[in-house]
């Protein structure tokens, strides 16, 4: 499952700067010929994929990026200073097309990776370069090339760092509600959700995580039932899975432990190593339970979980700061491990 954050920005390359015709003027070599120097180069535009950004909000204020122009030259034969590039760094995963063409430039996949977004302008020739035994006396120079400029869009490719899973009006739509800025559709009817829904919680001024809120699964869906399973495969990519279960049914007649079950097993025949993920248990609408605690521990009891356990209301927003801040642990967690693997082996990890 991916999140997408895009913007659409302007970039400028720097012009390049003037050549000029000088002439040498001493004294005592009144007709010293000339030594009008180049202009500078004009800075470039480059874009840096770095894993310390996560999101594209900083293009969404500043639209508009421009590098240094070239210096223009000088007499005594001075060029002129190139000017500096501007480098854009951006969340590793950013997708950055060509605004008015539609084509796909750069694909920055991995860390440290670099891209020319727009190149700066050639500095134009001062007139030495225009001496010749016929012509001593060069007034000619040229201006400084223009530096690209493009429109480009940026779309940033997120894969989710936690899935839901459960059965419909398990309350994943709720809990993405909750604690993101996600707004899904929330019915009491099954398959309220009939698409996937991301969402970026934000426990932190600079933490965050993107969750991702797949459609109900039922029993079947490894061979097709319902409509979840045709989105089990975006799950195969997140650092953990969340498995809400109600546990308080309207119906009296459901089993929560059955149906956990129930999912548990559709992941096992999807793919087992989704199945091996790591999971944790969030027992959903403790608020509709006069005794919570104790249909809790009854509840784990009888399915035989023996991982995190946590009793929420994704409605009444009990213990959700809570998991939300273990997920986040977590999530930092296994970047840290991550990105450790990836110094080690100069590679990104699996």
């Amino acid at each position: 499952m991916k999140f997408i954050d895009e913007a659409t920005i302007k970039v400028y390359a720097g012009d390049g700067g003037n050549g000029v015709a000088t002439f040498r003027r001493e004294k005592y070599e009144p007709m010293g010929g000339p030594n009008g120097g180049d202009g500078g180069r004009g800075g470039s535009i480059y874009a840096v994929a770095d894993r310390n950004i996560n999101t594209l909000v900083d293009y969404r204020y500043t639209r508009t990026f421009r590098a240094q122009r070239g210096e223009n030259g000088r007499g005594s034969d001075q060029y002129g200073a190139g000017g500096e590039d501007l480098i854009l760094r951006v969340p590793v995963g950013t997708v950055i097309s060509n605004k008015a063409t539609e084509q796909v430039l750069i694909d920055l996949a991995e860390h440290g990776q670099q891209a020319l977004l727009a190149k700066g302008g050639n500095g134009g020739l001062g007139n030495i370069h225009f001496k010749s035994s016929v012509n001593r006396s060069p007034r000619q120079c040229t201006k400084g090339e223009p530096g690209e400029e493009f429109e480009l869009y940026f779309e940033l490719k997120v894969l989710a760092d936690v899935g839901l899973l459960g059965m419909p009006n398990a309350g994943k739509s709720t809990f993405i509600r909750s604690v993101s800025a996600a707004k899904p559709k929330v019915a009491d009817y099954p398959f309220t959700t009939l698409h996937p829904n991301l969402g970026v919680v934000r426990v932190d001024t600079n933490r965050s995580f993107v969750i991702a809120d797949i459609p109900g699964l039922i029993e079947g869906a490894a061979e097709g039932a319902g409509l979840g399973h045709q989105f089990l495969r975006h799950l195969a990519r997140t650092r953990l899975l969340l498995h809400l279960v109600d546990i308080a049914p309207f119906d009296e007649a459901v089993d929560p432990v059955k149906e956990a079950r129930a999912i548990v097993e559709e992941l096992r025949k999807y793919d087992e190593a989704l199945y091996q993920k790591p999971r944790w248990l969030v027992l959903n609408k403790v608020d509709m339970l006069s005794d919570s605690a104790e249909v809790v521990a009854a509840f784990v009891r009888d399915y035989g979980w023996e991982g995190r356990v946590f009793a929420i209301s994704a409605l009444a927003g009990i213990g959700c700061k809570e998991l939300t801040y273990a997920i986040m642990e977590h999530i930092e967690s296994v970047r840290a491990g991550e990105h450790a693997q990836e110094d080690q082996d100069g590679l990104p990890a699996a």
